[in-house]
Parts: C-alpha cells; sequence; structure tokens
C-alpha cells in the first residue's frame, strides 16, 4: 500500500485558530461552566486547541437568544429579497476564505485539503441556491366547495436545533442552516465535538455578512449534555439530526417527552453497490472504489456492500484488487495522497474492530486490513471477499474503508439480498441494459439511487432515506419546506356570483 509523504505542511500555511469559544446571540462567550474540550489532529493524535464545552446553561442562552430573534427581531420580517441578499454575502464571504477553512476542516477532521476546498465551494453554492428561493415561499390560493375564500400561508416554523456529524463538518454546516435561514427560521447549531472549527468560523462570517445577532448560535460540546439539552429543549420547534441510527432513537425519544417536535434524521446506512456483467470492469471498478473509499469510508451513502455478477466476478477482484493497491494513504494536505487518516482514535479503533470480525467469521481478506505504518489514525484499503449477508461486515455500518464484496447469479436474488438490510440510505446499480436500470432501481428499498454513477449528489436533488436510515430530506426544495409551517385561513364570502 502506497504511503504518502508525512512532511508536505511545510509547504501548506497552517490556519491559526481564531475562534475557540460558543457563539451566542452574536457573540462569543466563554461557556458558564468555564470547561473546555480539546480538538485533535487525527494526523498525528496531537492537540490542535481547546474549545468552549457547551452544556445546558449554554443552550438555554442560546436558544433564549434565538427565540427573541425570531418572536421579536428582523430576520423572519424581512422580505424575502433581503434575506437573500444577506444569504448572498455570506456565500461570497466563504468564497474569500475557502482555503482557510479548508485548512481547518483538514487538521480537524483528517479530510483532504484539496477535497475540502471543493466541498467548501459546493457549500457556498448552497447558500446561494437557498438564497435564491427565499423570496419565492408562498402558500395557495383554494377553491372552497362552498362560500369560503380559503388560502394557505407557507411560515416559518420558529427555533430550530441543528445537529451535524464529524465527517463533513462544512458540507453539513450549510447544507442545515441555508434552508432555515431561506425560510426565516432561527437555530441554535451543534456541531461535532470532533470537528468543532469550521462550524465557529462559519458563525463569524455570518456576523460579517450582517445576518441579525440571535439568528445563528453555534454551541460546541458534547452530545450527551449539549446535543440533549438541544433535542429536549421546550422551546426549540424542530429538529434536524445527522448521525448514526442510535443517537436518532435518542432524539425521536427526546423530541416526544418534551414538546413533541418534529424532527428530521439522517441516519445510517449500508449501501449495496450492485454490478451487473454487461458493463465494462475497469470503469465500474473506479466507481466501486469511489463508492466505498471515498473520505475513507466515513461517508453514510459509501457502497460498502459490492455486489458482482457472477459472469464477470473473477475479473472484476483481480481489476478491483490491482486498482485498490495504488491508492495512496497519508497527510491529507499531500495532493498525491488519496485517503487521509480516520477522523478520530475511537473512529480508528472501531474500524480495525469490525476487520478483525470479519476475520473471525469467516471472510477472506483480499487486501489491507490493518494500520498504516505510521502515527495518526491511518488505516489501509481494505478488501474482503467469500462474504455471507449474515456476517458482521455485511450488516452494520463501519463508517470507514472496508468493503465486502459478494457474488449474485439473477436480478431477482441481488433485490432481495440488497433490501435483506435494516438501512435504506442508497444504492449503486451499474448495468448497461435499461430494463434491469427500471425493475432494480424501483425495487432497492433506499432513498436515492444512482444508476450507473456514485456520490452524484446535487443541491437540487433530496437526500434521505428509508427504514432505520431516518425519514426527513436535507437538499432540493424539500429540504426547505421541511422548516415551513403550513397555516390555512378560510373567510365567508356573500353575494358573490361565483365561489
Amino acid at each position: 500500500m502506497p504511503i504518502g509523504n508525512g512532511n508536505v505542511e511545510s509547504n501548506i500555511k497552517l490556519p491559526e485558530i481564531k475562534f475557540t469559544k460558543l457563539f451566542i446571540n452574536g457573540e462569543f462567550v466563554d461557556a458558564i461552566s468555564g470547561k473546555t474540550f480539546e480538538t485533535i489532529d487525527p494526523r498525528d493524535g496531537e492537540v490542535i486547541t481547546n474549545i468552549c464545552e457547551g452544556e445546558k446553561e449554554d443552550v438555554d442562552l442560546a436558544v433564549s437568544a434565538a427565540r427573541q430573534a425570531f418572536d421579536n427581531g428582523p430576520w423572519p420580517r424581512l422580505p424575502g429579497s433581503e434575506r437573500r441578499r444577506i444569504m448572498l454575502k455570506f456565500a461570497d464571504l466563504i468564497d474569500q476564505s475557502v482555503e482557510e477553512i479548508a485548512a481547518l476542516d483538514t487538521i480537524d477532521a483528517g479530510k483532504l485539503y484539496n477535497m475540502s476546498k471543493m466541498e467548501i465551494s459546493g457549500a457556498a453554492e448552497t447558500i446561494r441556491y437557498y438564497a435564491g428561493a427565499a423570496d419565492k415561499i408562498h402558500g395557495s390560493t383554494l377553491k372552497m366547495s362552498r362560500q369560503l375564500h380559503g388560502y394557505t400561508l407557507r411560515e416559518p416554523i420558529g427555533v430550530v436545533g441543528l445537529i451535524i456529524p464529524w465527517n463533513f463538518p462544512s458540507l453539513m454546516f450549510i447544507m442545515k442552516i441555508s434552508p432555515a435561514l431561506a425560510a426565516g427560521c432561527t437555530m441554535v447549531v451543534k456541531p461535532a465535538e470532533q470537528t468543532p472549527l469550521s462550524a465557529l468560523y462559519y458563525a463569524h462570517l455570518a456576523k460579517l455578512a450582517g445576518i441579525p445577532d440571535g439568528v445563528l448560535n453555534v454551541i460546541t460540546g458534547y452530545g450527551h449534555s449539549a446535543g440533549a439539552a438541544i433535542t429536549s429543549h421546550m422551546d426549540i420547534d424542530k429538529v434536524s439530526f445527522t448521525g448514526s441510527t442510535e443517537v436518532g432513537r435518542l432524539v425521536m425519544q427526546a423530541a416526544a417527552a418534551s414538546n413533541l417536535k418534529p424532527v428530521s434524521l439522517e441516519l445510517g446506512g449500508k449501501s449495496p453497490f450492485i454490478v451487473f456483467d454487461d458493463v465494462d470492469v475497469d470503469k465500474i471498478c473506479d466507481l466501486a472504489i469511489l463508492g466505498c473509499f471515498f473520505n475513507k469510508g466515513e461517508i453514510c451513502v459509501a457502497g460498502s456492500r459490492v455486489f458482482v455478477q457472477e459472469g464477470i466476478y473473477d475479473k472484476f477482484i483481480a481489476k478491483l484488487l490491482e486498482k485498490t493497491k495504488k491508492l495512496v494513504v497519508g497527510d491529507p494536505f499531500d495532493p498525491n495522497v488519496q485517503q487521509g487518516p480516520q477522523a478520530d482514535k475511537n473512529q480508528y479503533v472501531k474500524i480495525l474492530s469490525f476487520i478483525e470480525k470479519g476475520k473471525k467469521e469467516g471472510a477472506t481478506l483480499l487486501t489491507g486490513g490493518k494500520p498504516c505504518d505510521r502515527k495518526g489514525y491511518y488505516i489501509e484499503p481494505t478488501i474482503f471477499t467469500d462474504v455471507a449477508d449474515d456476517m458482521t461486515i455485511a450488516k452494520e455500518e463501519i463508517f470507514g474503508p472496508v468493503m465486502s464484496v459478494m457474488k449474485f447469479k439473477t436480478v431477482e436474488e441481488v433485490i432481495r439480498r440488497a433490501n435483506a438490510t435494516k438501512y435504506g440510505l442508497a444504492a449503486g446499480i451499474m448495468t448497461n441494459d435499461l430494463n434491469t436500470m427500471n425493475t432494480v432501481s424501483r425495487s432497492i428499498r433506499a432513498g436515492v439511487i444512482w444508476v450507473n454513477c456514485y456520490f452524484a449528489f446535487d443541491r437540487d436533488l433530496p437526500y434521505g432515506g428509508y427504514k432505520m436510515s431516518g425519514f426527513g430530506r436535507d437538499m432540493g426544495m424539500e429540504s426547505l419546506e421541511s422548516y415551513l409551517q403550513v397555516k390555512s385561513v378560510a373567510m365567508p364570502i356573500y353575494n358573490s356570483p361565483w365561489l
């Protein structure tokens, strides 16, 4: 397994850590308790800096600020065109800071620096997308069945709690806040404790852009304290959460036990990547590698269950092995590196434990399967063959660079096996046969189906899951609608010549 240069940081200007405090009501403030926690660089396991640890009392302050901003502040009452103008300025400020923010995500999450720059530029475009919708929120005039005039209003839902994961700290932050801002909501955001740096930087840019105080608040801290305080808060009107299925259950329970707030959940996945025997093996091998190993496998839609039709199985495995062995693992600032370190030590240990389970349960280790010989949380891209559907590595979300390859015979068989999972987030279908394409895409129980492509995300494409992968959608107009209430208004009409 090729190992990248470990000393490229000397060629990159590492960012100054400017923001480490909570952002409440337009100001950076210390946690009430005075507590801090360490954020760690996964490249070497060293401490980057100490971050203020928000808890319930800090969440209460942030929610109070957001409530004041919603009930009495200008943001929900601005013309949509004015919200659009401010959001566009926010996007421009992000564009001006791409390299600095990308470096923050690289040292905080182990993300490839060049990929982070692309991600952050895309995030700015997501803000512009929803900014364009801010002045196009409207209800309907209704044709009533009797002497009534009826219409609907679309109103912002109120104060929202947004809890984001550590694998895509910039993309997820912007994906959550953009439709909420466009709708006129105010919010309290909790970034993952592993990756708080870029969220605080975005809060700073939001202030510069002119987003009013109290509209966007950022509480850094742990899920069991700050996150739990958000999900159970009686004055938060909606929660949107991206993370594990296990924590998603807790979010639902807290929402139900408090004020029955609606929740949107984007949770775990174990996505099938289905390869039929009529494809270009070389091309689809590249897609399979991308589908499983992109972002070091730390992506909920990873195509980690690769089903290959028996007619090309041996050829596919040989080509997959050849290409995987050429992947370069190393420092994410190195432009030649294709896989950086796992986000933190806990995830690193968890992935290695799954690999050991795969070996013990009888799967064949084709390549990888161990840590890289260097400091930091680096793991070799790993492929197992001879994987049975009931093995742990075929059933559980690993969230790391581990692929399971399985052979199948017929369309009916692979549909049944692909659906034999508690998850339903995404699927990839690789075939040149239109009938197969249509049959399988309509048969797989998943929220996103990619045909002859993978990770074909777009800000106009709704994204979310079936089954235990959650409910609700991020991106697209469906996401904007989730931050709006529908209010129906009816009034009598008298002596009208028509209804």
